[in-house]
């Protein structure tokens, strides 16, 4: 047993540590029971991130070959007001309630600042975790670093089949699937309509990090058009995540974003974008369908479409 995290090692974390924190989340799945089963790749498109700075932001930690803990604070190349920063990490389950953990927060915070500095000075600080609910010893670490839970969002599922509504299309609009030639117009609704709740806009090397990387499904996402001048008005972007089906035996396609730009809302637009998607999904031989969303959304539109809550996900934050 670990007595002195002190002969532990301790650096940053490099691209070549993909494989050892996706064994680490996957050793934890069995304790925490999240749902999630990393792969190499799904860690490495992580570590790759273009506002991940390893070198100055990230620490892994070892037990001779293993890794037992991590941790990797990124930037927003873009912020108004706050520069909200988003710090991830874990601690192998039988290497908790040692310091790892909190040692690592520590770094995260300090890390922060610094990139802060540099990057968005003139603006407030924000650090933001997020981390499913219940997984034991988070929320005593969350609050011994002085953050709070600000928000929380619903895991929600959708089992397909029968609960799948029947929506029209509203007239004068038309659906097309996701191609490399409106790839930019997918952004484009993402920036606009993200912009209304306050997040940052996210330019081309991050969308295609993050939103059209390996487990981006194209074929299942779609953007709708104004039939009368061809202006594109909304868009739904799904996920598929292999490893996953390891620890749940269900091929699950996720719905990573869905936008309408505000002129075209209420007139429903998402509600035939989702029930297309579902339809899609069904008969593309997925067995159910999810989102996370805002606690305060998740009665709308999306328990209309026969989505329904199943666990949450606690937004946590400080102001550093």
């Amino acid at each position: 047993m670990l007595n002195d995290i002190t002969s532990l090692t301790w650096r940053p974390l490099t691209s070549g540590d993909a494989q050892a924190s996706a064994d680490l989340i996957n050793a934890n799945e069995v304790v925490d029971r999240v749902g999630e089963f990393y792969t190499a790749q799904d860690t490495l498109q992580e570590l790759i991130s273009p506002y991940a700075e390893l070198e100055r932001a990230s620490l892994g930690v070892f037990d001779g070959d293993v890794m037992v803990g991590f941790m990797k604070v990124v930037y927003r190349p873009a912020a108004q007001d706050v520069h909200r920063m988003m710090m991830d990490g874990n601690v192998l389950a039988d290497h908790r309630r040692r310091g790892i953990g909190t040692a690592l927060v520590e770094a995260g915070l300090a890390a922060a600042k610094v990139l802060h500095a540099q990057f968005h000075p003139t603006l407030k600080l924000e650090v933001i975790v997020r981390k499913m609910e219940g997984v034991a010893g988070v929320a005593e670490l969350m609050a011994s670093q002085g953050f709070a839970p600000v928000t929380y969002e619903e895991y929600m599922a959708h089992p397909l089949g029968d609960a799948i509504p029947d929506v029209a299309i509203p007239d004068g609009l038309r659906i097309e699937p996701w191609s490399e030639l409106n790839d930019e117009e997918f952004r484009m609704i993402r920036n606009s309509s993200f912009a209304d709740v306050g997040s940052s806009p996210m330019p081309v090397d991050n969308w295609k990090n993050r939103m059209t990387d390996h487990s981006f499904q194209p074929e299942v996402s779609f953007l709708v058009r104004d039939v009368a001048d061809g202006a594109p008005v909304g868009m739904v972007l799904t996920k598929f995540w292999e490893g996953d089906v390891v620890v749940t035996g269900v091929r699950d396609l996720f719905f990573f974003a869905i936008g309408t730009l505000r002129d075209h809302r209420r007139r429903g637009v998402a509600g035939a974008l989702i029930t297309h998607a579902l339809r899609t999904a069904a008969d593309q031989g997925f067995d159910s369908a999810s989102m996370n969303v805002d606690s305060s959304g998740a009665s709308g539109i999306y328990g209309e479409a026969g989505f329904a809550p199943k666990k949450r996900v606690v937004v946590w934050s400080r102001e550093a």
